[in-house]
């Protein structure tokens, strides 16, 4: 039998591995087919890279929540003086 030699991978090309995963929503299988990696090898990399690419991540879903709470509150204040403009204009002179 026999054995395969070994491949080296780059730093980047394991970034850009992980990336395609986190940031494509490409499930693992199909990338790491693609790439001709095992899947539980890009599964370990993106483990151990994870980290450095989350922060960007972590302040876009902090971002997505603020406006997403900001919405909730100009709707409820949109309803309010609609209720307001409504009483008001049905009172008499």
């Amino acid at each position: 039998m026999q054995r395969r030699k070994r491949r080296n991978f780059t730093r980047e090309f394991k970034l850009e591995a992980v990336r395609l995963i986190t940031e494509g929503q490409r499930p693992v299988a199909a990338v790491a087919r693609e790439l001709e990696i095992a899947p539980e090898r890009l599964r370990e990399w993106r483990r151990q890279l994870a980290p450095e690419l989350i922060p960007a991540a972590r302040s876009d879903k902090e971002e997505l929540a603020r406006l997403r709470r900001e919405l909730a509150t100009l709707r409820m204040e949109k309803e309010f003086l609609g209720k307001a403009a409504a009483y008001f204009a049905s009172r008499p002179r």
